[in-house]
């Protein structure tokens, strides 16, 4: 293989690498937005017990809400599929604090592939240097031979 040759597979293996990197980042960044949410979510339901027959603002959507009245504090809730279940406040943390547990397990294994591609990532640049050779461009010897074959004084030969 050429020189630039193995230029070109190694910068081909690098952005693939790029993109993979990416793309995790972008999951963990997902992920990470799902746990605030679900934090914030938990929060509020703080804010709904002991204020039965108070007045509040609810949410429609997309920043719209209603002035409401809290008739009780059993919630809906979804649970996926159109299936809804009556659930009480604690119920309901429970059940959003299972979720946070599992983004969080989804996270750390995002997290784990990420460095996993760092240290291809590493290793495949440590693979390039030694590979490397300041001699002329026709020079094909490899790291550690003893004799290079462009028969100049290289990097190539064993020191």
């Amino acid at each position: 293989m050429t020189n630039e040759e193995n230029q070109q597979e190694l910068l081909f293996k690098f952005n693939m690498f790029e993109r993979q990197i990416n793309e995790l980042q972008q999951q963990i960044e997902s992920v990470e937005r799902g746990i605030v949410e679900l934090d914030t979510l938990n929060f509020g339901l703080d804010e709904l017990v002991g204020n039965t027959g108070k007045e509040m603002f609810a949410p429609l959507g997309k920043g719209i809400f209603v002035k409401a009245k809290l008739i009780s504090e059993q919630l809906t809730v979804d649970i996926g599929q159109g299936n809804f279940i009556q659930k009480s406040i604690p119920e309901t943390k429970k059940l959003i604090q299972e979720q946070v547990l599992k983004l969080q397990g989804i996270k750390k294994e995002l997290e784990e592939n990420l460095e996993a591609i760092g240290e291809e990532v590493t290793k495949l640049m440590n693979e390039s240097e030694t590979k490397e050779c300041s001699c002329r461009d026709n020079c094909t010897c490899e790291h550690g031979n003893e004799e290079c074959s462009c028969g100049e004084n290289c990097e190539c030969q064993e020191d």
